[in-house]
């Protein structure tokens, strides 16, 4: 234990006696730590604010919808969803057998619907669902009731609002729950009010996932079935119990829905896991690109360790000399040269962390990012730092451990 204290007291000295070529070494690797730094706290923090915008469509989801995007002129044919209530209450009876947690239908006329309350009027969103639409999609109300079963079985008039659709409709300072609106010139009661989700980022890298999901106007479908005039569903939004089966979940619900239309017909199912696994790779890609090239800077802090410590190492002969005619071993020589540049590595390492920190929280709080680096990466960061180090420092450190004693002696 002494000997280690002995050898970091003399290496504080050594590096102390040249301060700013010191400096200069502990800037190098202080930059590169802070650069693999903020590419590593921005990869994170876009993950993880990814993800939260796809837990808003729910991660077990499965979406099942006919196919209109093949070759085979035939399975064009018919027209229609391709999809019926029958092929939905056989479904939902049989979903503790095919593996589905919760299924709804998705119901939808023309893409924007006018929907007015008083003098006031806005384009709409409007979706037709069963009761379970809002445990799929991880929505939850800020105020009122859900749909229930009773409001699809009698198709009752009564919508939940998206928030921005509210704020459009009411006047500031309304209660939405109890009050009626028209949509598509029809009457409905106000039930409930969804609460907000954030889109924001998929909808800025252009993603069709980043569409509004604020601007929803949400009924029981089997009421939009008869604003529309007929029956077909859009889409089945399924919910799985096994996150890994979600493929083969969605194989299964397309073959019965084949059994059933087994004409004119072809269907697809998307899975949200596709999503991830694409997310994934693309994230997993721009970080190790990010984290390449900021490790360029470390490479050019290591350089500057190595001709730091070669440039000790050719100062620091004659001492050498000394200490090994005195009795000092190579080991000793090594370990006194590599600790100098551990030392330089640690500081500039924990230096780098220090501002990497500082400067992502600023850029959170500037930002509303999460840009909070997580405890693993501040260690792996701070052992690459030291690492970079010692592996400079090696060749400088194993040349002077081998330098004769006379040969050092007779140097100037």
């Amino acid at each position: 234990m002494n000997r280690w204290l002995s050898n970091v007291t003399q290496a504080l000295q050594a590096l102390n006696v040249h301060r700013r070529r010191s400096a200069l070494s502990v800037l190098g690797i202080t930059i590169g730590i802070a650069a693999v730094m903020a590419v590593g706290t921005i990869s994170r923090g876009g993950n993880h604010l990814i993800y939260r915008e796809l837990e808003t469509f729910g991660l077990n989801s499965v979406w099942v919808y006919r196919n209109w995007n093949v070759q085979d002129v035939k399975l064009r044919e018919k027209g229609g969803s391709g999809i019926t209530n029958e092929d939905f209450l056989s479904l939902q009876a049989d979903k503790k057998q095919l593996g589905i947690r919760n299924i709804t239908p998705d119901v939808r006329g023309h893409y924007d619907w006018v929907s007015k309350q008083g003098s006031r009027e806005v384009n709409a969103t409007v979706i037709g669902v069963g009761r379970d639409y809002t445990t799929i999609a991880n929505d939850t109300i800020t105020t009122g009731r859900l749909l229930n079963q009773n409001d699809i079985n009698t198709r009752q008039p009564v919508v939940l609002l998206g928030p921005e659709i509210a704020n459009a409709l009411m006047e500031p300072g309304t209660e939405p729950i109890g009050q009626r609106i028209y949509v598509d010139g029809k009457r409905f009661l106000v039930v409930g009010l969804l609460a907000s989700k954030s889109r924001d980022f998929l909808a800025s890298i252009g993603s069709a996932g980043g569409q509004n999901a604020n601007d929803r106007i949400v009924m029981p479908y089997t009421t939009m079935q008869r604003m529309v005039g007929h029956e077909d569903i859009r889409n089945l939004q399924i919910k799985v119990e096994d996150f890994d089966r979600a493929a083969e979940i969605g194989d299964l619900v397309t073959d019965r829905l084949l059994s059933a239309h087994p004409v004119g017909i072809a269907y697809r199912a998307e899975t949200m896991a596709s999503y991830i696994e694409t997310t994934n790779k693309i994230l997993n890609g721009v970080a190790i690109i990010g984290i390449v090239s900021a490790s360029i800077s470390l490479l050019v802090g290591g350089m500057g360790i190595m001709n730091v410590m070669g440039t000790a190492v050719l100062e620091r002969t004659r001492e050498i000399g000394v200490r090994k005619a005195i009795g000092a071993r190579e080991k000793d020589i090594m370990t006194q040269f590599l600790m100098e540049a551990g030392l330089i590595s640690a500081v500039g390492g924990l230096l780098g962390l220090l501002i990497g920190t500082i400067a992502s929280t600023v850029l959170a709080n500037i930002t509303n990012f999460p840009l909070i680096p997580s405890p693993k990466q501040v260690i792996f960061a701070l052992v690459v730092s030291v690492i970079v180090g010692l592996l400079s420092g090696f060749l400088p450190a194993r040349r002077a451990a081998r330098m004769k004693p006379v040969q050092a002696l007779r140097s100037e």
